[in-house]
This record gives structure tokens, sequence and C-alpha cells, in this order.
């Protein structure tokens, strides 16, 4: 299986369907009020462009993954083939669109509960109650395992290679999301949960089938060799789970009425401060 014949299968088609699904909605009138902008999942192709491109430029230059010469077109950037810029922009599109169905189906007001604003606590972390700790212990919890990680890679481990690599590129914008919205997130869980899992169940099946088509491999030496249903690397699991996580909870975020307020807050304290230092 040719790496586009991959893309076109697999990705190109869901675009294709969630794309009509969505234009069907518009003109029947289901739900126009659940509609949310559609804008912001442009804003996630082009920060997965520029965010993911040198990293995985790193990883095919280092041989953590590689792909099938005769499998791919043969126009290559850097170290990377087209086709993997394609993927970068195809994913985000996939999943904006699946989550902007499920945004119109399970919200009545648009695009997310409004008037809420007032209830969050402080940008500046000085809020109490659950919400508050949650967002702050969630970002600890996420912080902690960033610096396992460097510790992992410092230490030299070759088969923890693939992993920290991962980990360390897609946690630090894990961290500030959470810490900006970490209880908005979980305001809005079960569209944040059906953004996250069901893509990644599916892109990480998949995945599972084109390396059994020998379209890309992974380097067994820098992976831990633990499969997933004796097939897919534990790390490309967490690849998907990963990304799929930073484009969901970024698309909720920027939908949600909540961080415009949030966003509003922090303005003031900014403007407040260099007020001060002015005076």
């Amino acid at each position: 299986m040719t790496y586009f014949g991959f893309l076109l299968r697999f990705l190109v088609v869901p675009i294709v369907i969630f794309a009509g699904l969505e234009f069907w909605a518009v003109r029947k009138g289901w739900r126009r009020e659940g509609a949310v902008a559609k804008w912001p999942i442009l804003l996630m192709v082009l920060i997965a462009l520029v965010y993911t491109t040198p990293w995985d430029n790193y990883l095919v230059a280092t041989g953590v993954w590689f792909y099938n010469p005769e499998l791919v077109t043969g126009i290559v950037f850097g170290w990377v083939p087209i086709e993997e810029y394609t993927f970068f922009v195809l994913q985000p599109i996939m999943v904006g669109l699946w989550l902007a169905l499920w945004a119109r189906a399970l919200t009545p007001q648009p695009p997310l509960p409004r008037g809420e604003g007032e209830r969050l606590p402080s940008p500046r972390g000085r809020g109490v109650g659950d919400e508050g700790k949650w967002r702050w212990g969630m970002l600890a919890t996420v912080a902690v395992i960033w610096i396992g990680t460097v510790v992992l890679l410092a230490s030299g481990w070759r088969p923890g290679t693939y992993l920290g690599l991962e980990l360390v590129w897609a946690l630090p914008p894990v961290m500030i999301q959470l810490a900006f919205g970490g209880d908005i997130l979980r305001r809005y869980w079960k569209l944040t949960g059906l953004g996250i899992v069901l893509p990644t169940l599916y892109l990480s099946a998949m995945d599972a089938l084109a390396i059994t088509a020998g379209t890309w491999t992974i380097d067994p030496a820098q992976s831990t060799g633990a499969m997933l249903g004796g097939v897919l690397p534990i790390e490309e699991f967490v690849f998907f789970t990963l990304t799929n996580v930073l484009v969901t909870i970024g698309l909720v975020l920027v939908w949600a009425p909540e961080s415009q307020a949030r966003i509003a807050e922090l303005r003031q304290l900014l403007q407040s401060k260099l007020e001060k230092r002015t005076a």
C-alpha cells in the first residue's frame, strides 16, 4: 500500500464524509445554532506543520522510523516525504470536522454553553474549588511526566528513544493548554473525549494496517518492543493519542466562550502591570 493510498483511503474519505454531513446539516437547518467556526481547524493545520516538521525530520534522520522508498513518490523535503507533510495537514482537518459535528450534535446553544465565564477561576490560578484544583493538578501531573521523560532520554536508554522523543515533544504544548484552560476542558469532557478517543482508535488501527503492508517501519532498536495486538508498536498508539489530544483540546479551548473571558482577564492583568511599571 502506497503512502498516498493510505492517506486517500483512511483520511481523505472520512474528511469527505464529515464535510458532506456538515454541509447536509447546514442545508437542513439541523441545530444550526450548535455550529462552530471552522477557521480554528485551519489554524491547527498551520500549527501542526510548523511544530511537527522539525521533530519528524529528526526522527527520520536518526532512523527512529523509516518509509519504503518504493511506496512513496520520492518527493522529499529534508528527510521526510511529501506524503508525511500531507498527513500533517489531513489529520487536524479530519479530527476537527469530526469534533465540529459532535459539537453541533451535543450542544443546544452556540457553540458551547455561554454566560459561564464569570464562574471560572482566575487565569492567575487563584480560583478555589474543584475546578481550580483539577486544573493545576493535571498540569503538575503532566509536568512530572515530562521531567521524567527528559531524564529517560538523558540516560541514553536506546529502547526508550521513540517514546521519549514523543513525550518531550508533545507535552510542553499540552501543559500550556492545561495551564490556560484545564478546567474549561473538564467542563466539556464529553466533547473532548469524543475528539480524542475514537479518532485515536481509528488512526491506530489504520496505522497497524500500514505497518503490516510495509508502508513505513518503526526501528525496533529505538522502541520498547511493546505491541498492541501483536502488530502496533505502543509508541504509535501514544503518537496518535498525543496528536489528537493537541488538536482536540486546542479546538475546544478556541471554541469555548469561557476562553474569551479568560483572555480578556489576562489582557486586563497585563495592562494593569504595564500601567504600574510606567507610573
